[in-house]
């Protein structure tokens, strides 16, 4: 079998799933399908259907699209099922039933953004950074029942520098992982793929990787300084962490932070401010302080922290919670 015979049905929905099926194409192998997410209502009304990024490629390509609301849906696996795949590939894509990836004679593999068995869940990427880790690095394995647990193929490491936020190592894992899925389906083929269960290769603790919500990314300033700045580019640029500012009146506002350096002042009570009104903006943490960068108040857009203070006439009296 070669990979212009081998018959490859491909699942992903976001831009970070693009890479590596755009490998695939580039590369010559053969994908005779691609599974999707629905297209989203989005404008005024929902009257404007938006294809999920996977789509807007593959319908370029002219790749054949499948996109199940339902992945237990009969209809939808008659037609996956007609597409006689050889083997699957999972990319960024939903929780799949049995029936869909025991399909394939050769199996299913997924492409995870961390260090298997490190970073189970759906946001491995922000969890490495926010967890100060200093290397990350993208799995592919076989799927089986139990989420993110099957046997690894191939894994392959980067660092994470002290300046990265989660999306320098978003595009970093992403470019890695169109070259590791290729990589994986050529030893597939030429069978030197050899499989190694996670339980053997467990040797600290493992950490959750968990899907994150708003209150996730509530800052808690009582924290170490090197604890909150990881925190925050962990969360930058998306879905980005926030806290509450408050004046002097005790109105609150929403403040959202997207970078920052740390800074080792005199002592002060966590959640205090220091600025000049002009050039700098400090926000104290349980041990030092972190200078803010850039920053974004509700309703308002993204902006330098120079700008910002122009803007707010922030002083002496306000505070953060």
């Amino acid at each position: 079998m070669t990979k212009e015979s081998l018959r490859i049905v491909y699942m992903g929905t976001p831009d970070f799933a693009v890479e590596s099926l755009r490998c695939l194409v580039e590369g010559g192998y053969n994908v005779v399908g691609v599974v999707t997410g629905p297209d989203k209502a989005v404008g005024r009304h929902g009257s404007v259907l938006q294809f999920t990024p996977v789509k807007q490629y593959a319908v370029e390509q002219g790749l054949r699209v499948l996109q199940p609301e339902k992945l237990k849906d009969e209809v939808f696996i008659e037609e996956l099922r007609s597409l006689e795949a050889d083997l699957q590939i999972v990319v960024a894509f939903r929780m799949l039933p049995e029936v869909v990836w025991s399909m394939p004679p050769l199996g299913t593999f997924n492409l995870h953004a961390s260090l298997l068995p490190q970073y189970r869940g759906a946001a491995p990427i922000n969890w490495a950074v926010i967890n100060g880790d200093t290397e990350t690095g993208v799995t592919t394995f076989f799927l089986k029942h139990e989420i993110d647990t099957g046997a690894v193929i191939r894994q392959v490491r980067v660092p994470i520098s002290d300046t990265d936020c989660v999306g320098d190592v978003h595009d970093r894992l992403m470019l890695l992982g169109g070259r590791v899925v290729c990589e994986t389906v050529d030893a597939i083929i030429d069978g030197s793929a050899e499989a190694t269960p996670q339980e053997k290769m467990v040797t600290e603790e493992l950490r959750p990787a968990p899907k994150i919500f708003k209150d996730t990314c509530r800052i808690e300033w009582n924290r170490p300084a090197k604890q909150v700045y990881d925190f925050i580019r962990g969360l930058s640029p998306y879905p980005a962490a926030w806290t509450t500012l408050v004046a002097p009146d005790g109105t609150e506002t929403v403040l959202k932070i997207y970078e920052t350096e740390k800074f080792f002042l005199s002592p002060q009570p966590y959640g205090t401010i220091k600025t000049d009104g002009k050039s700098f903006l400090y926000i104290y943490t349980a041990d030092g302080a972190l200078s803010l960068r850039t920053l974004q108040l509700a309703g308002k857009k993204r902006m330098g922290v120079e700008d910002f203070l122009r803007g707010s006439r922030l002083g002496s009296g306000y505070s953060v919670k």
